[in-house]
C-alpha cells in the first residue's frame, strides 16, 4: 500500500498561518510578522516540525510562555508529528527584522 506523500509547503504554509495567531502581548503585531521566526523546517518523511525563534529581548515578559504557545499551536495542526521549537538569541532581534506590514501597523515606515 502506497502512502500519499507529504506536501511540506503546505505544511509549512500551515504552521505560518498558525504563527500569525500568536502575539507578543505587548505588541500589537503577530510574531511572524514581528520577524520572531527565523527557520521553520517540514521534515516530510515524519510530518515533524522544527521552528528557530527569538524574543524582541531576552526579558522579555512572555519569554516563559510564549515559546509553549506556539510549540501547543503547531502541534495542533491535523497530521503534525513532533515540534521542536528552538529558542535561540543570535542573531539578536531589531526592528529591521519586521515585515513591511508590521512596520506600517506600528507607525514605522
Amino acid at each position: 500500500m502506497e502512502s500519499t506523500p507529504i506536501d511540506a509547503t503546505a505544511i509549512e504554509s500551515q504552521v505560518v498561518e498558525v504563527l500569525k495567531t500568536c502575539y507578543d502581548p505587548e505588541i500589537p503585531v503577530d510574531i511572524y510578522e514581528l520577524g520572531l521566526i527565523y527557520d521553520i523546517k517540514v521534515e516530510p518523511a515524519t510530518c515533524s516540525v522544527d521552528v528557530k525563534m527569538t524574543l524582541t529581548s531576552p526579558m522579555c515578559p512572555v519569554a516563559g510562555s510564549l515559546p509553549g504557545e506556539v510549540e501547543t499551536k503547531i502541534s495542533g495542526i491535523p497530521g503534525i508529528g513532533t515540534v521542536k521549537l528552538e529558542l535561540v538569541w543570535d542573531p539578536p532581534w531589531n526592528p529591521q527584522m519586521m515585515s513591511e506590514a508590521a512596520k506600517l501597523t506600528l507607525n514605522m515606515m
